[in-house]
């Protein structure tokens, strides 16, 4: 019956469990940036390419 009372009273792991909620928390919203900087950084890249595909077709891409 100590035990069990020694158990109830032991605050240690539920600031473990905290801690790892908040990790858990820091790391989801790491990897939505992560995935909505990709998108941004896919999406102007294939502007660029657009745009120099353009100038290119027009004329505007001679080489030397």
């Amino acid at each position: 019956m100590q035990t069990i009372k020694r158990f109830l009273k032991d605050e240690q792991g539920l600031e473990t469990v905290e801690y790892a909620v908040i990790l858990g928390l820091i790391v989801a919203g790491t990897i939505t940036a992560i995935g909505v900087l990709a998108a941004w950084v896919t999406g102007r890249f294939e502007s660029v390419g657009t745009t120099v595909e353009g100038a290119e077709a027009a004329g505007g891409g001679g080489t030397t």
